[in-house]
């Protein structure tokens, strides 16, 4: 995913949508183009299970990991983007 900005939806995620509500929730609630081919990243309430989704060439890829224990640190700051050192710790806590 190098190349790609990385935003993360800063309200709670109902992990059953899949990616068309999601490609929605791109547009209405972060107000960005989601076949832009950035990736947006959605987290449930306990965050222990995230999605990302972006849109590759011909369609959508949605990536989902759940944690069997622990939880995903919600970066700081006000923004929602994040930089790719910060996405690569998200994605491998442990």
């Amino acid at each position: 995913m190098k190349g790609r900005r990385v935003y993360v939806y800063r309200g709670i995620c109902d992990m059953r949508r899949s990616f068309d509500r999601l490609a929605r929730m791109v547009e209405e609630d972060l107000k960005r183009q989601p076949l832009s081919g950035d990736v947006y990243v959605f987290l449930n309430r306990g965050t222990d299970r995230m999605k990302a989704l972006y849109w590759d060439r011909d369609g959508y890829v949605l990536w989902y990991k759940r944690l069997e224990s622990g939880c995903f640190e919600l970066p700081g700051g006000g923004g929602l983007a994040i930089s790719h050192k910060r996405w690569q710790q998200m994605i491998q806590v442990a």
